[in-house]
């Protein structure tokens, strides 16, 4: 079967060809790959950035943000059966420490996890996957055309859920409401799929959402916030010393810029007892220069929060599923306009090496989605 590799630490791209993989132990799921969504990690790791190869190998099949076709279920799956979609979950644990055990990598102390597609593990950019019942998330058909989206949004899920649990333990008021950000003012900082998809999941919650980026405010993502209820503030306009004045202080700050001065000087935005978590991960080694005696005060005179979420369990993909699930009700089509572009596999060079200036999220389609199973309708 045709698989997408990197010799990691090369910008080698190639096609290679790979055994097709079969089911071996009972609890296992095979999977037809019918779309592989592509992200700054993935594209990193075509420039020659982070990326480790599994054991024995020399190079990596990329991809972890998936959407695939259930063909085989071993005889003791209950979750999935031939015919229904699914997606697989990204990381593996160390197998040595307790979250690890508990099926939640996504918190190992060891730091020995495997990542598909990026660090010991093959990935999702070829034909056929199997993998355990344990890391399969199913989807309703009527997610196909969205369901690659389920592994950015599970970084929201996790990140929010973080967010709200934090302030429910330490805030009187919070355990007491329902939905405790339902009208909170949230602010989300850089409008790429993982912003976009956190002012989602912020909306879905009944929260009052501004998204902060330096486009345009009549380009893509500025458009797609608004259709959602989003306001969009121009940093170039508002930095964030001048956003606190306009926008008075927000409740939740939803970090994906991955620029480091901007996720300290975002604190200026933040309220008495807000919550401020990062999912941007900074490149380089460039020094930073803070006011770290007015930040320390600014953090313990305010109540406030910063707390750093990264990956995601198999229960934030659930939740990344519901989401969407009530996101199409909602918003129809609109949803699946985050995904500006799709190519075949074949053209994986030119995407993986190449941004277009109006790319929101890119995926590459590995089959005609008109499968045997689809033809048959499948189950809800």
């Amino acid at each position: 079967m045709k698989a997408i590799a990197v010799v990691p630490g090369a910008s080698a791209l190639r096609l290679v060809d790979r055994p097709e993989p079969s089911i071996t132990s009972p609890d296992e799921v095979k999977v037809r790959i019918v779309r592989v969504g592509i992200c700054g990690t993935d594209r990193e790791e075509a420039a020659g950035g982070r990326a480790l190869a599994p054991t024995g190998r020399q190079d990596l099949v990329m991809g972890h943000e998936m959407l695939g076709e259930v063909v085989e279920a071993g005889k003791t799956v209950t979750r999935v059966r031939p015919g229904d979609y699914a997606v697989f979950t990204v990381r593996r644990g160390c197998g040595k420490c307790m979250p690890c055990s508990m099926n939640r990598p996504d918190m190992c102390r060891s730091g020995d996890y495997r990542e598909r597609g990026i660090w010991g593990l093959d990935g999702y950019q070829t034909e056929y996957v199997v993998d355990k019942e344990q890391y399969v998330v199913r989807l309703p058909r009527e997610l196909e055309t969205i369901g690659v989206l389920c592994e950015p949004l599970s970084i929201v899920e996790k990140a929010v859920a973080e967010a709200i649990q934090v302030q429910a333990a330490r805030m009187p008021d919070a355990a007491a409401t329902p939905d405790w950000l339902f009208g909170r003012r949230c602010l989300v900082a850089g409008l790429g799929p993982v912003g976009l998809l956190a002012a989602l999941a912020l909306r879905l919650r009944g929260a009052e959402v501004y998204g902060l980026d330096i486009v345009d405010a009549g380009t893509a993502r500025p458009a797609w916030l608004a259709h959602i209820g989003g306001k969009y503030i121009d940093g170039r306009q508002s930095p964030p010393d001048r956003a606190r004045q306009e926008l008075g202080p927000v409740d939740l700050i939803f970090e994906a810029t991955g620029i480091a001065p901007l996720e300290f000087n975002l604190l200026d935005v933040l309220g008495l007892n807000g919550v401020y978590v990062l999912t941007g991960i900074p490149g380089g080694d460039r020094p930073l220069n803070i006011k770290g005696a007015e930040l320390i005060r600014r953090l313990v005179l305010g109540n406030q929060v910063m707390v750093g979420s990264v990956n995601a369990s198999r229960d934030h993909f659930q939740m990344a599923v519901d989401d969407l699930s009530h996101a199409y009700l909602k918003w129809g089509d609109h949803v699946a306009r985050l995904i500006t572009h799709r190519y075949p596999y074949t053209d994986f060079a030119a995407v993986l090496q190449h941004h277009a200036s109006d790319e929101i999220k890119v995926v590459l389609e590995w089959q005609n989605t008109m499968s045997p199973y689809s033809l048959l309708g499948g189950r809800l």
